[in-house]
Order: C-alpha cells, then sequence, then structure tokens
C-alpha cells in the first residue's frame, strides 16, 4: 500500500507539497508577533498557509501580517488579549470572517521573569499562570470547539524543556509550562476521536533579546551551552520544520507528543 502511495505521488511536480498538504489551511497563531512565533507565522505563510497574526501587540503583529503579504503570502493581524475568553471568541470570528475556516491554532503568547522565588508577588504569580496556562486553556476550548464540529484540526501547544525537570531562575514559568504539558496530552486523548490532534513543542534555548537581557549571563550561558552536546544556541527557523511537519497531513497519526528541539539538551547528563 504504501509502495503503491509512494509510486502515484512520486509523479507529481511536487512530493513534498502532496505530503504535507498545507497549501490552502488557515493558520491562527497567539504571540505571532513576537520572535519564535513569528519566525513560524512567516513560515506558514511562504506554504501559502493563510496566517492570523494574533498578538497583545498590535504594532509587532502588524509587522509580522505585512512581512508575510510582502513575501507572497496572505495575512492579517488582530490584537488580543489571550487572558481574556472573550478576546479568543472575538479573534476565532474574525478568522472565519476572514478565511472561512481554520485548520491549524498554534498557542505561542507567554511571557517570563527571573524573580527569586522567595520574593516572587502574587501578580507575577498570576499573570504568568494566566497567560502562559490560562490562555493557552481558552485557545484550546474556542477554536477546539471549533475544529470538534468539524471534526478535523490541529493544535500546536508551546512547551518548553523547563517543564520538566524545572529550569532555574523561571519558577512560575516552568510551572506553567507543566500545566501546558499536561493539557496537552489530556486533550489529545480526549479529542482524538473527532480527529483533532493535540501536541506540544518543547524548545531548547532559542534566546530572545529579552531573555539575553534578562536570563543569559555569561556564567549562566557556559552551564547552557556546556548541558547542550551541539554546543550553542538553537536558531528560530530550526523551529519550522518540526512545527510545519506537525501541522501537516503528514503527522496525521501524531497525537499527545512533547516534541524536543533543543540540542540534545534533555538528553544530556554526566
Amino acid at each position: 500500500m504504501c509502495r503503491k502511495r509512494f509510486q502515484r505521488e512520486g509523479k507529481k511536480l511536487d512530493y513534498l507539497n502532496e505530503l504535507f498538504r498545507l497549501e490552502g489551511k488557515v493558520a491562527a497563531i497567539t504571540g505571532a508577533g513576537g520572535q519564535l512565533c513569528g519566525c513560524m507565522a512567516l513560515a506558514f505563510g511562504k506554504v501559502k498557509v493563510k496566517v492570523a497574526v494574533l498578538d497583545n501587540n498590535l504594532e509587532n503583529g502588524s509587522k509580522t501580517a505585512e512581512a508575510i503579504i510582502s513575501g507572497g503570502g496572505e495575512a492579517f493581524a488582530f490584537q488580543m488579549d489571550v487572558t481574556r475568553k472573550n478576546d479568543h471568541e472575538r479573534a476565532l470570528a474574525e478568522v472565519l470572517n476572514k478565511y472561512g475556516d481554520v485548520d491549524i491554532l498554534i498557542n505561542g503568547a507567554g511571557i517570563n521573569a527571573p524573580t527569586p522565588f522567595l520574593d516572587i508577588s502574587e501578580k507575577e504569580w498570576q499573570s504568568i499562570l494566566d497567560v502562559n496556562l490560562k490562555g493557552t486553556f481558552f485557545a484550546c476550548q474556542v477554536f477546539g470547539k471549533y475544529m470538534i464540529g468539524k471534526r478535523k484540526g490541529c493544535i500546536i501547544n508551546m512547551s518548553s524543556m523547563s517543564s520538566g525537570p524545572p529550569l532555574s531562575k523561571a519558577f512560575t514559568y516552568s510551572v506553567s509550562k507543566a500545566g501546558v504539558g499536561n493539557l496537552t496530552k489530556n486533550l489529545a486523548r480526549e479529542w482524538a476521536r473527532y480527529r483533532v490532534r493535540v501536541n506540544a513543542l518543547r524548545p531548547g534555548f532559542f534566546p530572545t533579546e529579552w531573555s539575553r537581557k534578562n536570563f543569559i549571563t555569561p556564567e549562566r550561558e557556559r552551564a547552557i551551552l556546556g548541558h547542550t552536546p551541539m554546543g550553542r544556541y538553537g536558531e528560530p527557523e530550526e523551529l519550522v520544520g518540526m512545527v510545519l511537519y506537525v501541522a501537516s497531513e503528514s503527522a496525521g497519526f501524531v497525537t499527545g507528543a512533547e516534541l524536543e528541539v533543543d540540542g540534545g539538551f534533555s538528553a544530556m547528563t554526566i
């Protein structure tokens, strides 16, 4: 069966397009005004996926959407606060109004703080949990319900290698990402019957401008790279292949997975 299918598809002009079947789909991406999810949004635009750039910072989101459009893709930016369920409902309505469907959801909005544990305020604790975990929860409820209704969809949640074992100096962030990982597996189990796949991406160290200023001292950098077998940081573009694969028809039997892209960090001991 597999050999016959490959022989048949091999006659096509573009085997990868046929294998992945992403062209014409619609992706909604929260946090797409940021560095990592912005890179993912650009990649979807390049493979002719229509992109809804969802971000609390409309200026940054608009820059991502404009870059997609200037590259020949189709996109629009929409301002939303992921901590508000009605904002997710408004965003879904806007995506459906613009494109008539949504096939892919990436929950990428996230915040962090390097505060020592005994100094973490209740406000800081709650704000990080609200964005990282509650924001993912609301998106899965709102967009997931739509996908269940049409009996198909793909959700990719942004977890982190800090979800377990936890990463130092990121106490609340680690707790929130552990919750994202657990939620991912729960929904994958519940929604597989509806052909809605739910997976999580677990990136290693892909430093943003903010994390370089707030987290990465020279001493910490030596520790990070010394624990990373590849001996370097990841580049945002190195997340793209995994995301496109998981979102594609080629990953039709992949659900409940936490997919590591970390240069071997999670495999390192002594």
